[in-house]
């Protein structure tokens, strides 16, 4: 992903597992609320979030794990499951191997079989992303957000509305973030450095440095908080610390000596 999500050049969509979510409570009984709430979903045409396995998987694996195959046979009508299917394994074949046009075509032709599959939307959006379509990247994705209620790709869905110079809505999105369960530690990072850069860009560093603090810097940190550093190393700088910056890049350095933008940082720093 690129340090400062410069909208010329799309940042790495997210990748690992989803959160887990609870099946209904109780001893297998489903409430009459329950039961509406699923009927109403089922009238929309959407699956039911709770019925949706929720196990790692990503687009760039390339493969289809058996958990998807088997929520696409549910809701795919059998004349077309084959069909579907063999589009939406091109799709990540494709996606795996870069082809982002290829791939949104093949999903754009299994989601025309089976529309109400979260993974197929999952590709599309992220095969678009990658493309710099934004406003199909956003329509995708937060259709697999209202599908599925995960918060995997928010972080990418706030860079998309910032690419498209949104800013009300990248922040209405960032509270929307901040209310739901934090989920994964890398889903944590990933909306910090988006949100943070996005503050930055439009000039508000003491929130962007508020946002990415790290206030505990592990030894062996995760490649998401190298770039949470980065966007607090900036914002400090921003803000006139340029020692609390420069630790930071240190800290950075230890581990990826060729972490992208740490030279033109360090550059900067050094003509302070």
């Amino acid at each position: 992903m690129p340090d400062d999500k410069r909208r010329s050049r799309p940042r790495r969509p997210q990748q690992g597992g989803r959160k887990q979510y609870g099946r209904n409570s109780g001893k297998g009984r489903t409430t009459a609320s329950e039961r509406e709430a699923r009927e109403t979903r089922r009238d929309r045409g959407e699956p039911n979030v709770e019925e949706r396995p929720r196990k790692p998987w990503s687009p760039q694996s390339g493969q289809l794990p058996k958990w998807i195959s088997d929520q696409l046979a549910r809701i795919t009508p059998k004349a077309k499951l084959a069909a579907t299917t063999e589009h939406l394994m091109a799709a990540a074949t494709f996606f795996s191997s870069g082809k982002y046009g290829k791939s949104l075509s093949e999903a754009q032709q299994a989601k025309e079989l089976s529309p109400r599959d979260a993974t197929i939307r999952e590709i599309l959006a992220l095969s678009a992303y990658r493309l710099g379509r934004w406003d199909k990247a956003l329509a995708e994705l937060r259709t697999f957000r209202r599908f599925t209620g995960e918060n995997t790709h928010m972080p990418v869905e706030m860079d998309v509305l910032r690419a498209l110079d949104r800013p009300k809505d990248v922040e209405e999105v960032w509270r929307a973030f901040a209310k739901m369960d934090p989920g994964m530690r890398e889903t944590r990072n990933e909306a910090k450095v988006v949100f943070g850069s996005f503050l930055l860009d439009r000039g508000d560093a003491r929130r962007a440095w508020e946002v990415t603090n790290p206030k505990k810097m592990k030894a062996e940190p995760e490649e998401s908080e190298l770039r949470t550093w980065y966007v607090a190393a900036k914002a400090a700088h921003e803000l006139g610390d340029t020692r609390t910056a420069r630790q930071l890049l240190e800290a950075i350095e230890r581990v990826d000596i060729a972490f992208p933008g740490l030279d033109e940082l360090g550059r900067t720093l050094r003509n302070d």
